[in-house]
């Protein structure tokens, strides 16, 4: 090896093998009593800000001070506040002109709304948009005084069939609430044209996991409540839309209307933690040096709707064995193991357990901006989420990050020499857990996971679906990995490989597409949507999306064709996880998309 920091790894890589082996009976004990209690019905699938939530989070504590790790925090909590969703109260109303409007059939508030009451005209003004893009300069406010009024928009963008346009980062719903705010308005109508939604409904009131609302009131209505304040046909929205497309001008109307409304959003505030400890390393000029190693703890309650499970529909506990009990149970067997004095690194390890990953990574981004120690001293991080199913017969380890430091690709390959399963690497540092955090911040990462299962998300990942030999094999490598950048004379050096922001580009490639050329015909596919191929380093590609899958189901609602494959993603939004059911070769697989 030419790295002299690598060629010292391999003493510790058949001492730390050799060592775990003999005690691998005993750790796969108790990994199956970890993950028992986690995944047990008591904690009731651990949701974030619940009482599983913080037994998981006690638990946890309480073994990282068993192990002799020292609790950082509020003794060993990292405490933080989260919205964990939202409901409408019994204060929403809307009159038009003194005529009564109907709840949840011809409007509805959306999430991020605030609670409010407007007793204002109505000002119609296009799309909502200040801005240019190309040869388009577009001003949907020049000639609309909506100060103190309220003002109606259609949802979408002037170029609807520009992927790359200029105008898609201003024509989110929360966008337009914020141009229509510091444009004076008193609140936001939204509706949306045929285009985009067939049916002549109000959008869900399903939360964007985003605490902060928009200041003034937003509501969606109907295309025909909305044709009733413009005095105008039933036709009047998508006519308007046209009108505006083809002249490539905005328009702008003052129907002399007065709408009465108020929103009464209830957002649900709970409290969750991060667990933290540090085991201090063994050598004094390089104690103050830090590797992270995480998982997440917390997973999906009992399930429903806008909890991401993939059966929304059934109410039961959603235990979470291998999601993510799994990565904690390797976490405090690696905390005792690296307790033990003879066992200690070079550098301090600080382990972490995650509350709210679910919830849009929660926990981690609180910790990155309130670490217990400076992040310049976080020389790499070790996530570990869902590493309970090893493959029996084709065993395979994904390790994603492969590519954020200098000499990963050879410490992996290293290490891969004598493990017992396939490494997969993937070269991306940003993905659908908890590491993602670290990243964004310019820390090297690896993230190790045995993958996804039909089971993910459901009530049926359970703990008699573990595979606690593979799992050991699982936690050895990751003791051995951590020794590894533990004992490292040289500290990792980051490199950039992929996008440190998730919401860095905007297109509408991360908005409505996998990065996938789906089979637009239909005509050899019979029950959902035949992959014809797999573009290069797109989000399908990086979760194992291959050509020939036939794409089921979308966030467990179920794909038949084309069209209902366009419907389910046109609901996603870049940054966010898709769970993609395919069938490969006659067999169901599921698959963590990260947009």
């Amino acid at each position: 090896m030419k790295n002299p920091d690598l060629r010292l790894l391999f003493p510790f890589v058949f001492l730390l093998l050799f060592s775990l082996s003999l005690h691998s009976q005993n750790t796969s004990d108790n990994l199956r009593k970890h993950i028992t209690y986690l995944a047990s019905d008591e904690l009731e699938g651990r949701k974030a800000g619940t009482k599983g939530d913080s037994l998981a989070a006690t638990y946890i504590r309480d073994k990282f001070r068993a192990a002799g790790a020292e609790l950082q925090g509020d003794n060993g909590f990292q405490y933080f506040s989260l919205v964990a969703g939202v409901s409408q109260g019994d204060g929403n109303s809307f009159f038009v002109n003194g005529q009564k409007a109907d709840v949840s059939v011809d409007f509805m508030p959306l999430s991020f709304s605030s609670s409010a009451t407007v007793d204002a005209e109505v000002i119609f003004a296009g799309y909502g948009i200040t801005g240019i893009s190309g040869d388009i300069n577009w001003d949907d406010y020049a000639s609309a005084d909506v100060k103190g009024k309220w003002v109606m928009v259609l949802r979408g963008d002037p170029e609807p069939e520009n992927q790359n346009s200029a105008f898609i980062p201003l024509a989110t719903d929360r966008s337009k609430a914020l141009t229509a705010r510091d444009k004076g308005a008193a609140g936001l109508i939204l509706v949306s044209p045929s285009g985009m939604e067939k049916k002549d409904v109000p959008l869900d009131l399903s939360y964007d996991k985003t605490v902060s609302d928009a200041g003034i009131p937003v509501v969606s209505v109907t295309r025909m409540l909305a044709s009733k304040i413009l005095r105008l046909p039933v036709t009047a929205i998508d006519s308007l839309e046209k009108i505006m497309l083809g002249k490539v001008l905005p328009v702008s109307l003052r129907p002399e209307t007065k709408v009465k409304a108020s929103t009464d959003v209830i957002r649900q505030k709970v409290i969750s933690r991060n667990v933290m400890a540090v085991i201090p390393g063994s050598d004094i000029s390089m104690r103050n040096e830090y590797i992270v190693v995480g998982a997440h703890y917390d997973h999906l309650g009992m399930g429903g709707a806008g909890s991401g499970s993939r059966v929304p529909d059934l109410h039961a506990v959603h235990g979470g064995a291998d999601d993510n009990a799994s990565g904690v149970a390797s976490l405090i067997e690696l905390a005792e193991w690296f307790g033990k004095s003879e066992n200690r690194t070079s550098r301090s390890l600080l382990f972490v357990s995650f509350g709210a990953e679910e919830m849009g990574l929660v926990g981690a981004r609180h910790f990155v901006a309130n670490s217990p120690v400076s992040l310049k001293s976080i020389k790499a991080m070790i996530n570990m989420d869902m590493v309970g199913r090893l493959n029996a017969e084709s065993p395979v380890v994904t390790i994603s990050g492969t590519g954020t430091f200098t000499v990963a690709d050879s410490l992996v390959d290293a290490l891969s020499s004598t493990a017992a399963f396939e490494v997969r690497k993937v070269a991306d540092g940003y993905g659908p857990s908890d590491h993602a955090a670290f990243y964004g911040e310019g820390i090297p990462v690896l993230f190790l996971t045995t993958g996804a299962h039909s089971d993910y998300h459901t009530p049926d990942d359970n703990v008699d679906r573990i595979n606690f030999p593979g799992q050991v094999k699982v936690t050895e490598f990751v003791a051995t990995l951590s020794t590894g950048l533990g004992n490292m004379k040289s500290a990792p050096i980051f490199k950039e490989s992929g996008t440190r922001n998730q919401a860095g580009h905007y297109g509408r490639n991360l908005k409505v597409t996998l990065g996938i050329m789906p089979d637009v015909s239909g005509g050899e596919t019979s029950g959902g949507m035949k992959v014809e191929g797999v573009r290069k380093d797109g989000p399908a590609e990086r979760s194992g999306m291959l050509k020939g899958d036939v794409i089921i189901a979308i966030n467990g609602l179920p794909v038949s064709n084309i069209y209902d494959y366009m419907s389910r993603l046109g609901k996603l939004r870049a940054g966010e996880r898709a769970n993609i059911e395919v069938l490969r070769d006659g067999k169901k697989e599921v698959l963590i998309v990260q947009l």
